[in-house]
Formats: structure tokens, C-alpha cells, sequence
């Protein structure tokens, strides 16, 4: 079965046959999935009135378990931003009603961010909709094979961890 890479590194083997080709067989077709998520995760988030940073902020929250709140600062580590931005974010989740901030009762000076009832279906209701919409992209593969491919990519994310 040929795919769109396949042309792709025919041509490029054509007018660059001096290089090594193998990466590009690799990560041309990572990144064409890539889209193909993206798109996927935008229209469940969508269809659950959320945005994908929103979903990032209320999944960390939604992970933490009950009772669905974690520090300003282990939403950082959670989700990969500066301060200033997860600042305006927990703004604009909280003017949505999406979580709230509470007093730290262990640290006077600190809050806490916590999901609200309403954060939580949310972000279950867009998740719920991304693992049908991510299982359609992976229906082709056999399970064995999708263990495989995972450890495959486990792999090559390993030294970036």
C-alpha cells in the first residue's frame, strides 16, 4: 500500500539521492498524523464548548483526582507554561465558571485552583470525545499493532522526557 510519503520520497530520492531518506519516511507521516489529531482533538473540544488550552488546564485538574485541584505552581509543571500565562488562563476559566480559586489552607499567601461541576463536565464530555475520535484514527491497526507502534514511539520520546 503506497501513501503521499511514499511519492514524497520518491521525488526527493530522484533529486537527492546522496541523503539518507529514512527519517523522512518516518516523521513525514508523524506529522501527517499530527494534523489529523489536531483536528480531531478541536472538534471534540469544540462540540464541549472548550478550547484545546482549556482542556489541558481542566484535564490536569480532572487527573488530580477529588477533589480536582492543584497549586498555580503544579499547573505549571502540568501543563508546560510560564506563570503569566497559566495566570490569564486560570483568569478565563474562572470568568467562564469552568474552576475557582480557593485559599491554600497549608499556605496562607497560596491558592488552590479547583475544577468546578461545571469544569468537569466539560472536560469529561471532550474526553469522552477525543478516545472515540482517537480510536477511529487508530481503527486500522490490530491491537498488537497499536502496542507495537506505542512502544515504538515511547521509545524515540524517551530522550526528550
Amino acid at each position: 500500500m503506497r501513501d503521499e510519503v511514499d511519492d514524497l520520497v520518491e521525488a526527493w530520492g530522484r533529486e537527492r539521492g546522496d541523503l539518507d531518506l529514512a527519517p523522512v519516511e518516518v516523521f513525514s507521516r508523524i506529522s501527517r498524523l499530527a494534523r489529523h489529531l489536531d483536528l480531531a482533538r478541536r472538534d471534540a473540544f469544540t462540540a464541549h464548548g472548550i478550547e484545546s488550552w482549556e482542556f489541558d488546564v481542566l484535564a490536569a485538574l480532572r487527573r488530580a483526582g477529588q477533589p480536582y485541584e492543584l497549586s498555580p505552581g503544579r499547573l505549571l509543571r502540568e501543563t508546560l507554561v510560564t506563570s503569566g500565562t497559566m495566570t490569564n488562563r486560570v483568569d478565563r476559566l474562572t470568568a467562564r465558571g469552568l474552576v475557582e480559586r480557593l485559599p491554600d489552607p497549608h499556605d496562607r499567601r497560596g491558592v488552590l485552583v479547583r475544577l468546578t461541576i461545571e469544569g468537569k463536565a466539560a472536560v469529561d464530555g471532550a474526553f469522552e470525545a477525543l478516545l472515540a475520535a482517537e480510536a477511529d484514527l487508530l481503527a486500522e491497526l490490530p491491537d498488537k499493532q497499536r502496542t507495537h507502534l506505542a512502544g515504538l514511539l515511547r521509545s524515540l520520546l524517551a530522550p526528550f522526557s
